[in-house]
This record gives C-alpha cells, sequence and structure tokens, in this order.
C-alpha cells in the first residue's frame, strides 16, 4: 500500500471475458520507482503480459494518472493510455489533455487496467471509486461525437467521455481514441487495442471536491508557486501573452517552415509554399471561434474552429501544430478550412491525425510514380476526403491504408516512401532541418516521435539551453536528458508544454511536497532513466535491437531543398556515428541491446 500523498491508493483491474472487476492497491515500491501515468502503465504491462500480441485478449491496456494529475499543479490534467501498441509492436504511452485525467483521479482511481475481450460491446462507467461494465450495443458503430453527446445527455455534463470511433472497431492500426469530442491520445493505435476488446467508451463521473491534498503543504506550495510564475512570465506560455495562448500549437507552422524543418509533399522538400495559409496565424484570423483550456492550465493553447458554410462546414477542436501539417503540409493542402474538416473526421471516427497524414502521403507519391492505380493528386482535399471514410471502413483502398503508412508502402510496392520509425510515421520536424531529431526518432520507444525528446526546445527556444539546429555535436547528449526527463513528467502525469517554462527542480520540489517523499533533481532524472530503460527491455523481450534504431531513408539520401538547411543531409555514416555515442551515454550493448548489469543498477531486475 502506498501511503503517499497524491495517490487514491486504488487501481481497477478488468476482466472482460468474464465480466470481472477486481480493486487493488498500489505497490509503495512500484509507486516510489515508477511514479504513475506512464511509468506505472507500463511496469503492469511489464506485471500482466509483455509479449503478447496487441489485439490478443491477453494484452493489457492501462489508463493511468499519476500523483499530480488533478491537483493545482499547473498544467496537470493528464491521462496515459498503455499498451502494446498494433502499429508497431513496441510498448507505447498515448497520452490526453482536457479534463478526462483529474476527473478519474477525483472518481478514486489511480488507474484502470484492462485485459480479455467482451463478447458484446460494452463501456466503463466510472464513478465513486466504483467500476461498471454497461452494454454499448446501441453505440457500436458511431462516431465519437454523437457517442459523447449521447453519454453526456445520459450521465450529465460533468461525466468526461473517452470513446472510440468506428475505426476503433475495426481495428484500423492507428485509431485513437477521443476525449468528449475533440482531444485525442493519438498515437500507437490504443484505440485499436480498446476496439479489440469490444469496450465503446469509458465514462469518468469525478468531483473537484475530491481533489487530492499534498502530504506537506508548505513544500508543495513554494514549489508550486515558483513555477506557476514561470509559466505565467514565459514568452511561450504566458497567458493572453505567449504564444502558445495567442497561436496555439500552430504557431511553430511559419518557424518551422522557414528554417527548412517542415517535411512537405511525404517528406520530398523540406518547406511548404503555402504555409502560412495552415498556420496558427492565419486560423486565428479566419475560422478560430474559441480557446479552451485544460484542468488547471492558464496557457490555453487549444483552438476551436468553425467553417460556417460550404462543404467543408463543420464546428470542432483544433487543428493542432502536428495535424495542420500533417492533413496540410504533408499532403500538400494549403486550405486551412479543408485541413481543419479533414481533422473534423479523424476525430470523429477516431484516428491519430499524424499517421493519416503519413498513409494519406504514401498515397498520394504512390499515385504520382505510377505504384497505384487509385488518382491521388497532392492538396486534392475532396479526394482525401474519401479516403478517410474509406480508411474507417476499410473498403478498398482503405483496407490497405488502414494499415498505417508502413504497411501501405510495402503494399504499393516501395517500402521506403514510409517516413516511418518502428513502424510509425514521422511528426513535423525534418531532422535534415533540426538535426536532434535524427537520433531522437530513431531511438524512441514508441516508434517515430516528437515527444519523447523535443529537441526543439533546445533547437529553436534555447530550452534547457541552446543548441544550432543544423549541428551535430552534443545532440545524443540532449536526447537522452529529454528521454529521461520526459519520462518523469509523462509520469507525473503533466502537460509537455509546462516544460517550456518549468525547471526539473520545480517537479522535483512539487513531487516531495504532495508525496512526502524527499526527491531531489538526480532522482527525479533517475526514474525517467529508469522507466525509459523497462520499456526498452520490453521491445527487446519483443525483439527490438538496433536494426529497428533507424531514420527513414529519405533523410539520408535526399539532401534538404530550402532554407538554412539547404544541402544538409544525414548520412548513414553520421547516423551511426551517432547512434553509437548515444548507446555509450545509457551504458547500452553497441546492438542497442541492455546488458542485465544497467537494468539491475537501475533496480529494474
Amino acid at each position: 500500500m502506498v501511503k503517499a500523498g497524491g495517490y487514491a491508493n486504488h487501481v481497477a483491474f478488468i476482466d472482460l471475458t468474464e465480466r470481472k472487476v477486481e480493486y487493488d492497491e498500489v505497490c509503495e515500491e512500484d509507486a516510489r520507482k515508477y511514479i504513475g501515468g506512464r511509468g506505472l502503465g507500463v511496469k503492469y504491462v511489464y506485471d500482466i503480459n509483455p509479449k503478447a500480441d496487441p489485439f490478443s485478449p491477453e494484452n493489457p491496456h492501462a489508463l493511468m494518472v499519476g500523483p499530480l494529475t488533478g491537483s493545482l499543479v499547473p498544467l496537470s490534467g493528464r491521462l496515459a493510455s498503455v499498451t502494446r501498441s498494433p502499429l508497431t509492436g513496441t510498448i507505447t504511452d498515448s497520452h490526453v489533455g482536457g479534463y478526462v485525467g483529474a476527473a478519474l483521479k477525483w472518481a478514486g482511481f489511480d488507474g484502470i487496467v484492462m485485459t480479455g475481450v467482451s463478447d458484446k460491446p460494452v463501456y466503463l462507467l466510472v464513478k465513486d471509486g466504483v467500476v461498471k461494465i454497461e452494454d454499448a450495443t446501441s453505440l457500436w458503430g458511431r462516431g465519437t461525437l454523437e457517442v459523447t453527446k449521447l453519454l453526456k445527455s445520459k450521465y450529465g455534463e460533468e461525466a468526461k467521455v473517452f470513446a472510440i470511433g468506428p475505426a476503433g472497431e475495426r481495428k484500423v492500426r492507428f485509431a485513437s481514441i477521443i476525449h468528449d469530442g475533440g482531444r485525442a491520445s493519438g498515437r500507437g493505435g490504443t484505440g485499436a487495442v480498446m476496439g479489440s476488446k469490444r469496450v465503446k467508451a469509458v465514462v469518468v463521473v469525478g468531483y473537484e471536491k475530491n481533489m487530492p491534498k499534498p502530504a506537506r503543504p508548505e513544500v508543495f506550495e513554494k514549489g508550486r508557486g515558483l513555477a506557476l510564475k514561470r509559466i505565467l512570465e514565459s514568452s511561450i506560455t504566458a497567458p493572453r501573452k505567449g504564444g502558445l495562448s495567442v497561436y496555439g500549437t500552430d504557431v511553430l507552422m511559419n518557424i518551422v517552415n522557414e528554417i527548412g524543418a517542415l517535411p512537405t509533399r511525404n517528406g520530398k522538400s523540406t518547406s511548404f509554399e503555402h504555409a502560412y495559409n495552415i498556420s496558427g496565424e492565419n486560423l486565428k484570423a479566419t475560422i478560430l471561434i474559441s480557446t479552451p483550456t485544460c484542468h488547471a492550465c492558464p496557457v490555453a493553447c487549444k483552438r476551436e474552429s468553425e467553417v460556417k458554410t460550404g462543404k467543408y462546414a463543420h464546428k470542432s477542436e483544433g487543428p493542432e501544430y502536428e495535424t495542420a501539417w500533417a492533413l496540410g503540409a504533408n499532403i500538400g493542402l494549403g486550405d486551412i478550412q479543408a485541413v481543419s474538416y479533414l481533422n473534423y473526421l479523424a476525430n470523429d471516427i477516431g484516428v491519430d491525425t499524424i499517421e493519416l497524414g503519413n498513409v494519406l502521403g504514401v498515397a498520394a507519391e504512390a499515385s504520382e510514380r505510377g505504384l497505384i492505380d487509385e488518382k491521388i493528386v497532392w492538396g486534392d482535399a475532396d479526394k482525401f476526403v474519401e479516403l478517410v471514410h474509406l480508411i474507417a471502413r476499410r473498403e478498398g483502398i482503405g483496407e490497405i491504408l488502414a494499415e498505417g503508412s508502413a504497411r501501405a508502402a510495402k503494399a504499393f510496392g516501395d517500402p521506403d516512401m514510409a517516413n516511418a520509425v518502428k513502424g510509425q510515421g514521422i511528426p513535423a520536424y525534418d531532422p535534415r532541418g533540426l538535426t536532434g531529431f535524427s537520433i531522437a526518432y530513431a531511438t524512441s520507444n514508441r516508434g517515430a516521435c516528437h515527444l519523447r525528446s523535443y529537441t526543439p526546445a533546445a533547437e529553436l527556444f534555447g530550452i534547457p539551453e541552446k543548441h544550432d539546429p543544423l549541428a551535430i555535436k552534443g545532440k545524443p547528449e540532449l536526447v537522452k536528458l529529454l528521454e529521461d526527463f520526459f519520462a518523469l513528467t509523462d509520469s507525473l502525469d503533466v502537460c509537455k508544454f509546462s516544460t517550456f517554462a518549468m525547471t526539473l527542480e520545480d517537479y522535483a520540489t512539487m513531487l516531495t511536497g504532495f508525496t512526502g517523499w524527499d526527491i531531489d533533481v538526480n532522482e527525479a532524472l533517475r526514474i525517467g532513466e529508469r522507466i525509459w530503460n523497462l520499456e526498452r527491455y520490453i521491445n527487446q523481450m519483443n525483439g527490438f535491437d538496433r536494426r529497428h534504431d533507424i531514420l527513414p531513408k529519405r533523410f539520408m539520401t535526399q539532401p534538404s531543398d530550402s532554407g538554412p538547411s539547404k544541402g544538409n543531409i544525414i548520412t548513414p555514416t553520421l547516423f551511426n556515428s551517432l547512434l553509437d555515442e548515444y548507446y555509450r551515454l545509457r551504458g547500452w550493448n553497441n546492438d542497442g541491446t541492455i546488458p542485465f548489469s544497467k537494468l539491475r543498477e537501475l533496480q529494474v531486475l
């Protein structure tokens, strides 16, 4: 039993096959070593069945929050969805903001762990420390927007809905889970895992009066006050002044485009001639109607958009920067209304917009090169809308595209068309213009990802220190530091954007104040390193090693064609030298495996 502050000390373990719910306390040792959120979720997957096929009943799927979730800690409203990914085969965790994380803590839980498969569609009702399994037959086949509306009409507006759409039901490998119709637990196909278990939604009813309280209030308030001060003064996060607050995450579009680091038309170019049209600045000037926020967040980076007339008429959250890139520049589409509409469709059917943009980019290139008969032209919004519907139904070419960019490229005859690592498509940054991502993409434990190690923080904004975007020196050290740091913050579970203002010491102080444990900066980073190595070890148990720590061929054979990065390329020789240095810093073998001595040193084994 964990006695620290911040924990509900209550986890539901649900056997969907037997329709049985059991409850257990959180182990004190596990909490100290893995915290919660991402870290504790990974530990549960490891303990229950780390080698189960992602679509098998035996694959555990954990929905987890951390000790700071639902508290007054700034930006502390996140929830982690942890399982083995059907897209990559790796361990994966996908986080969502909004209020469902806080509600889960307020409902009396640190997490919900699902195994088995229901014989018919169900949803989970979470309230007052109890999980009930309810019939969802009437909801099966419906989009996330309709499901959210129906469940809120039944349980009240205070209910938080976390639902899959038709894509998750049909096990589209990059299906997501959507919170209240607009915020996504996007990457890795966790929605497909939920669909394979025939769980349509999780409805959480929690009340703010149950907000957790710190074990050492004076220590906590001191740390929280300083952290909040940093957020309110940062040029990136300050409410109504910082870039994220004024323009949302899409403030990055013009910045990344101008330095020649925006992958365009499936990465064939490094800048997009219509970048402004899909930027946060243009979104604000045209279709933006409000800026909703998440629990305990003064930043309000979210956008809500509306197109009132025409074939793209809709109202929805977003689009975020990653989505505007994936469904914009990466498929040659420069119309913000069409991009926003594609985002709306993706949320309703329940798919990851990043992987969707990657697989549509592969399809467009395959068509351009005559590898497929289907006519798909760059920038043809109507065709892309058609393809999204086909993916959701797994019909026609949609059956292939539903498998994700790497599998689709292979099916079309050229695996190198996919800009993917470990089977997952890249996000909105080109490593030819932001070189930190050359090693960050390759070593990510969940496939190509910007959130495992967000090196542009240093390369663009000088956080924690300035790095030249095109330089190589110091990038393996930077990647390792950020991987460990973010494994910690994902386990607390707080928003990544807090790291643009807050320091590692801030997190350690608030964690100490909340739990009552004495945790300094060194121990905090060691916790992150332990989590990272456990994830790597699970992947290693499933056959992953150096052979899978790759960079897409395009980035190593075709130089950048624009901006300050023009002519830059990550050659295989250079890449391998970076990987060697990274393994050395990690204390791993040269083949990318972890020595047992390292696992024992970190107390993983």
